[in-house]
């Protein structure tokens, strides 16, 4: 023991904090955007929970996710929401056996470790909430029947923000069960340049290669999970919740949800710098990642062109930090 911390939780920090790395590293190699970005991908998944990413067509989203699931060697599996689709073809059906005279279960797509659901609000909103059971509690139901999904259950959605004929806007409800959203943006002139060139030649995805296994995952959410901490920054989280309910900008605020995705996440980030100690720093710079989707502006607000980032950087910048 040193310094009143186990060894083994330092050593799980260190591992998780190399498995970060290395998938990060990774994934770097067939996505063109910031390490940030791509660094919090990894953490959402290190935190238990889901991503949305909103961002124009071509911009590398599938390409994220199914980086994502081959760096870590998981399964993936991936749903075109489209208006037609049924709850069925999401989490899967029970179809009679005539040789057996039984009813067998087959599984849908949610069945995967990494789910991308491309355009998810194209769906509606009967087949958005398939999901809803197995975001929240990593299982489905079926005739009474629960079935279990696997370990580690990431979801990345897609949304296009441009185009809203034909959509189905996501309830806050479900909103509130994403984690965490963020946007790719169009890669710097050089970037992209590289990018063409190699999407042309030899896309990396194609020789992506495993940097670390399922068991290494489970790991580093098992060391996020015991990341320590301190009382006044579990207050300050609150804090910043209550600063979100209490704004004149907003209609509606941080839910209490809201807080624990937060400092779920601030804990993966703590992981991701080797350490197994939250500091405020973790919980600032993530927070405008895991609040503002979850949040409602005021319409004489939205009016103004305030948008929801600007109220959860009021409510950082107005909130006393903890020292």
């Amino acid at each position: 023991m040193t310094d009143g911390i186990p060894a083994r939780e330092r050593t799980s920090t260190v591992a998780g904090a190399d498995v970060v790395a290395r998938v990060v590293a990774n994934l770097e190699l067939a996505i063109r955007a910031s390490h940030e970005t791509l660094e919090l991908c990894v953490l959402c998944l290190l935190a238990e929970g889901h991503l949305i990413i909103e961002d124009f067509p071509g911009v590398g989203k599938t390409v994220l996710a199914k980086s994502l699931a081959r760096s870590l060697h998981l399964s993936f599996s991936r749903l075109q929401f489209t208006p037609d689709l049924l709850p069925s073809d999401v989490t899967g059906v029970n179809v009679f056996n005539q040789k057996t005279n039984e009813f067998e279960f087959r599984a849908g797509p949610v069945f995967a470790n990494v789910l991308l659901v491309d355009e998810i609000n194209r769906a509606s909103p009967k087949t958005q909430s398939a999901l809803l059971e197995a975001m929240q509690e990593c299982q489905v139901t079926i005739d009474r029947e629960t079935y279990p999904l696997e370990l580690p259950f990431f979801v990345a959605a897609t949304q296009n923000p441009i185009e809203y004929e034909g959509t189905y806007p996501l309830p806050e409800a479900q909103l509130d069960r994403f984690t965490a959203r963020l946007s790719l943006g169009y890669p710097p002139l050089a970037e992209e340049a590289r990018m063409l060139a190699e999407q042309t030649t030899d896309p990396p995805l194609d020789r992506l290669e495993p940097v670390a296994a399922r068991e290494d995952v489970l790991a580093a959410i098992e060391a996020a999970r015991s990341v320590y901490v301190e009382e006044s920054v579990g207050r300050y989280v609150v804090a910043l919740l209550r600063h979100t309910r209490g704004s004149a900008r907003l209609a509606l605020g941080a839910s209490p949800r809201a807080g624990i995705a937060l400092l779920r996440m601030a804990k993966a980030r703590a992981v991701a710098a080797g350490r197994d100690y939250v500091l405020p720093e973790d919980v600032q710079a993530i927070a405008v990642y895991v609040l503002p989707h979850r949040l409602i502006v005021a319409p004489e607000a939205r009016a103004a062109g305030v948008a929801a980032e600007d109220a959860v950087r009021e409510a950082l910048d107005q909130t006393p930090v903890p020292v």
